[in-house]
C-alpha cells in the first residue's frame, strides 16, 4: 500500500511561507519517522513525499531525505517553471531518479490562467523529456484550465491533487461536480483521493465526505484514482487511520489494489 501524498518539513529551513504559529499543531518539525509511526499501523509500506515550499532548495532537501529511505518511492518537487534556464534546472533535478513530478503551487497564484501562458512551454517540454508527472495543486476555479493544459500537452501525466479542493465546509457541490466529471471524461488526468477532510473541517462526519469521494470514484474510475493521506496537514481535521479507514471502506476489494498501489506506481513510475 502506497501513500501517494504526504509531507515532511523542518521549520529551521525557513522557506515555508504558509507555515506560521497560526497553523497550530502543524507548526513543528515532521520527519519520516513521524510519518512511519502513523502510516505503518495502517499497512502502508511506501510513499510519495510532496513539496510544501516553492523553492528548489526544499526539493533538494526532500531528495536527500528520499535517497536515504527505501520506503520513500518518489518526490514531487518544485522548480521555477518561468526561469530563463528552467529546462536546465529541471534536467538537473531530474538527474536524481527519485524526482518523479513537479508541482507549482497554483492555488496560491492569483491568476488562474497562469498555467496556460506560452512562456511555460519550455519547462513543460523539459518535464516531458525527463519523464516527470505534473501535480496540479488547484481549486475548482482551475479545473477548466487543467482541462486546457491536458489538451495542449496530451502526453503530460497530470495528477489532480485533493480532488481540486472543493469547499466542503461551505457546501460547494454542483460547479465542482460538473467540472470534475467533464475533466475526467475529456482527459487522461488522474486524481488523488486525498485532502477532502481538511476541506470539510474538524468535527465533520465521514457521511459529509462520502458524496465527494464517491463522485471522484465514479467520474475517474478506480484505474485513475490514487490514495493519499496529505499528512500531516490531515492532522488539522482528523487522524491518519480515520481517513485511511474511510477510504478503505469506500473501495471494493477488487478496486483496492489499484487505488492504493497500482495507479501510483504507474503515474509516478515507481
Amino acid at each position: 500500500m502506497i501513500d501517494a501524498h504526504f509531507h515532511i518539513w523542518r521549520l529551521s529551513r525557513g522557506d515555508y511561507g504558509w507555515l506560521t504559529p497560526a497553523a497550530g499543531a502543524l507548526f513543528r518539525d515532521f520527519d519520516l519517522d513521524d510519518w512511519r509511526s502513523v502510516s505503518a499501523p495502517c499497512g502502508v509500506t511506501g510513499g510519495i513525499v510532496v513539496q510544501a515550499a516553492p523553492t528548489e532548495a526544499e526539493t533538494c532537501f526532500l531528495l536527500q531525505q528520499a535517497d536515504q529511505a527505501p520506503d520513500v518511492l518518489g518526490v514531487v518537487g518544485w522548480a521555477d517553471l518561468l526561469a530563463a534556464d528552467a529546462p536546465q534546472r529541471i534536467h538537473a533535478l531530474a538527474a536524481n531518479s527519485k524526482l518523479r513530478a513537479l508541482r507549482p503551487m497554483l492555488q496560491d497564484i492569483a491568476d488562474p490562467d497562469w498555467i496556460l501562458q506560452d512562456s511555460l512551454r519550455p519547462a513543460i517540454e523539459a518535464m516531458l523529456a525527463s519523464d516527470l508527472a505534473f501535480d496540479a495543486l488547484v481549486k475548482p476555479v482551475h479545473l477548466p484550465r487543467i482541462r486546457a493544459l491536458a489538451a495542449r500537452f496530451p502526453e503530460l501525466r497530470i495528477v489532480l491533487d485533493h480532488g481540486a479542493k472543493p469547499s466542503i465546509a461551505t457546501g460547494q457541490w454542483q460547479d465542482w461536480a460538473d467540472e470534475i466529471a467533464l475533466l475526467a471524461r475529456s482527459t487522461d488526468v488522474v486524481c488523488k483521493l486525498s485532502g477532502l477532510w481538511t476541506e470539510a473541517g474538524p468535527g465533520t462526519g465521514v457521511a459529509t465526505l462520502l458524496p465527494y469521494m464517491q463522485h471522484l470514484m465514479s467520474s475517474f474510475g478506480a484505474g485513475r484514482v490514487l490514495w493519499g493521506s496529505d499528512w500531516p496537514v490531515l492532522r488539522s481535521a482528523v487522524d491518519y487511520c480515520a481517513w485511511h479507514a474511510a477510504c478503505i471502506g469506500l473501495l471494493s476489494p477488487h478496486h483496492l489494489p489499484e487505488v492504493t498501489e497500482a495507479v501510483a506506481r504507474r503515474v509516478y513510475r515507481v
